[in-house]
């Protein structure tokens, strides 16, 4: 039996969780033939994660996919410290002491690191780049998450004093407080707007693409389905394919593969995806020819 660990629901989720699945087949698993899954939604609060995962290793599952950042990776671990944990984060996992190393985790936690960090302040850059005159750039953030109050904020704010920008925060961090921080955008006479990675953010994809086309705002956003969406730019990796090695990577395990053993794995490309279809390319005079280009590569990680 495998659990299945996130803060999003499921219709939002859906694709994420067939691709989930593609990745189980791929290494002989079918759900509801040879292995069960336990999904536990949070619905957006993160402050439910400790109690699902508790029910989730009251069941003995025999893995968890903790899909939702460290705070569902720290429910689980808490949760029991021997069920073995699959985990998609932005952050430093080594840095964190979630493991012992990239190479070698060294415990019950092994997953994939989006570096995500440091792929926002480099989608500030390029959002400064492809906006012509931009003069204040405003960022959305969910302030509940740790990960981009204290880590992709900061790389931010140093990134925007650097080329002279303003920078705006604006806080979401439930679906009632998107609308209110879309409608400050216009009192703070933002040109640009820069969104946060947060898997809250990802579950509501459709409704902030459909806010920044209504304010009429350019955005960029971590993950190419926002750009499938109807999002002008995105960079980074695909959501998708990343639930799909989770997928491959819980099913190893079931087939008793040791997390200790399975190295935690970084992206090794990023794409910059362009929408043009968006009415952006031709207002704000975006310089892109192609909607697809490998804009980036991680010579450090291994794939």
């Amino acid at each position: 039996m495998v659990g299945f660990l996130s803060i999003s629901a499921p219709g939002p989720h859906a694709p994420f969780v067939a691709a989930f699945n593609r990745g189980l087949r791929e290494v002989g698993f079918n759900e509801g033939q040879n292995v069960a899954i336990e999904y536990r939604w949070a619905e957006g609060q993160f402050d439910r994660l400790p109690a699902l995962a508790a029910d989730l290793a009251s069941r003995k599952v025999g893995v968890i996919a903790a899909v939702s950042g460290d705070v569902s990776i720290r429910a689980a671990n808490s949760a029991s410290s021997t069920i073995p944990v699959v985990f998609i984060t932005g952050s430093d996992p080594v840095q964190n002491g979630m493991v012992a190393s990239l190479a070698r985790p060294g415990g019950n936690l092994t997953g994939f690191s989006m570096i995500s960090t440091e792929l926002t302040a480099k989608r500030f850059e390029l959002l400064s780049e492809l906006v012509p005159k931009v003069t204040t750039i405003a960022f959305l953030v969910n302030p509940k998450y740790h990960s981009a109050t204290e880590g992709q904020a900061p790389l931010v704010l140093r990134a925007a004093s650097a080329k002279g920008i303003r920078l705006h925060i604006l806080n979401a961090g439930s679906e009632g407080e998107l609308e209110p921080a879309f409608a400050s955008l216009a009192q703070v006479k933002a040109d640009a707007l820069l969104v946060a990675t947060d898997p809250f953010f990802s579950s509501h994809r459709d409704q902030i693409v459909g806010l920044a086309s209504r304010y009429v705002v350019p955005a960029i956003y971590e993950w190419k389905e926002f750009a499938a969406a109807g999002g002008l730019i995105s960079y980074g990796r695909s959501l998708t394919a990343l639930y799909r090695d989770v997928g491959i990577y819980v099913g190893k395990i079931l087939k008793s593969a040791k997390p200790a053993e399975l190295p935690v794995e970084q992206p090794t490309k990023f794409e910059l995806v362009i929408n043009l279809k968006t009415e952006w390319n031709v207002t704000f005079g975006c310089r892109l020819e192609n909607a697809s280009i490998i804009a980036g590569t991680n010579p450090a990680a291994s794939d």
